[in-house]
């Protein structure tokens, strides 16, 4: 279709401006809503091209390894760097989201590729767990987005059969429109946790940015670009604002 002209690269690199617009006006500009309402097209972008890494990537290990340890990196520097704060990060927010994704991933594999019904039961179980665990983990330390931040791209994946041998029935609903709406439903749950602040409703005309997306990675290799841009470009928002302050 030619409407659909954005790949992932694309997608993450506005998802990256949007961000910076978000943060901006944070630092810089915080009794200007307008920054922080263009901003929040950012998280379900970054959402979404998290939930298709998990759908196309082979190495699950690693892939959850490296959110995972510039989250505990990055964790470590705020600490030290804001009081003690033990605000956790977006990058916690997605590490949780990949355990949960792949755990769902687990589960829908063993009850379609004849596993004996015993690994189908404990295989739901742990996804199962998986979700409570991230639940009361967020019910005892602040997490950026919270649960219904972390379950954003898992709401994004229940219709992913990516690699996983279902009837071609349920294959067939594995359509960018089901899964573009499954996270606008996520966005719903999401916007209703933060009642009555009215901020993540302007996040739902991201829906519109997805349904522009291809599905295709890209030619450049960006990949690592995108993990380190988070980390950076606080550093550089930070150093500027103190320079000015």
């Amino acid at each position: 279709m030619k409407l659909r002209f954005l790949n992932t690269n694309a997608l993450k690199i506005l998802a990256a401006a949007l961000m910076l617009v978000d943060h901006i006006g944070v630092l810089f500009f915080p009794q200007v809503l307008a920054w922080r309402i263009v901003g929040r097209l950012s998280f379900p972008l970054f959402a979404f091209a998290l939930s298709e890494g998990c759908r196309y990537t082979r190495d699950k290990v690693k892939h959850f390894l490296l959110v995972f340890v510039l989250a505990v990196v990055c964790q470590t520097v705020y600490y030290f760097f804001d009081n003690g704060s033990l605000y956790m990060c977006i990058l916690v927010t997605f590490s949780l989201s990949i355990l949960t994704v792949y755990a769902m991933q687990f589960f829908k594999k063993t009850l379609f590729d004849g596993s004996p019904l015993y690994k189908q039961i404990l295989s739901g179980a742990l996804f199962i767990a998986t979700v409570i665990g991230v639940y009361l983990l967020c019910e005892t330390v602040t997490i950026d987005y919270g649960f219904w931040g972390c379950m954003l791209p898992v709401f994004a994946s229940i219709f992913d059969f990516h690699r996983i041998p279902a009837p071609e029935e349920l294959k067939k609903l594995d359509s960018l429109l089901l899964r573009v709406l499954c996270l606008g439903v996520g966005l719903g749950m999401l916007a209703i946790s933060y009642a009555p602040v009215t901020l993540p409703v302007y996040a739902f005309p991201a829906i519109l940015i997805l349904l522009l997306y291809n599905g295709k990675k890209g030619k450049t290799k960006l990949k690592y670009f995108f993990y380190l841009f988070y980390p950076l470009h606080l550093v550089l928002l930070e150093g500027v604002y103190l320079l000015i302050a």
